[in-house]
């Protein structure tokens, strides 16, 4: 048998030992290593969640992007999918200087707001 074909059987084994949690202590150990880590980096400043801007630890992070998500998904439900393109076209083109709305009607950039404004219940 060849070196690198028993490199590769002994490689399988290890993962497969791994995934099958032979020795949990090994994933958890590094599990809770990055977490410290992170939580850290967290404290200290640093966005280590994507969408956790703000928080001043790694759980407030997970809980602000937990959030967000689930605010967008809510207003996602509310105007359905093709207001929720359509209100993503004109924020994507605001600048720093102009909102979407704006920069739309000066460039003359169709925007059709009936399709994500909230209708009132009369």
């Amino acid at each position: 048998m060849r070196s690198s074909t028993l490199l590769q059987i002994r490689f399988s084994s290890i993962r497969h030992c791994v995934s099958r949690r032979v020795n949990p202590g090994i994933r958890s150990m590094t599990s809770q290593q990055e977490r410290s880590d992170l939580d850290e980096r967290a404290r200290r400043g640093e966005t280590v969640i994507p969408g956790g801007t703000g928080g001043k630890s790694l759980e407030a992070q997970e809980h602000l992007a937990e959030g967000r998500s689930k605010g967008g998904q809510t207003r996602k439900e509310q105007i359905g999918h093709e207001g929720y393109q359509e209100m993503g076209r004109k924020g994507g083109l605001s600048t720093g200087d102009e909102s979407g709305g704006e920069r739309a009607a000066r460039e003359g950039i169709p925007i059709d707001e009936s399709k994500y404004k909230t209708k009132s219940k009369d």
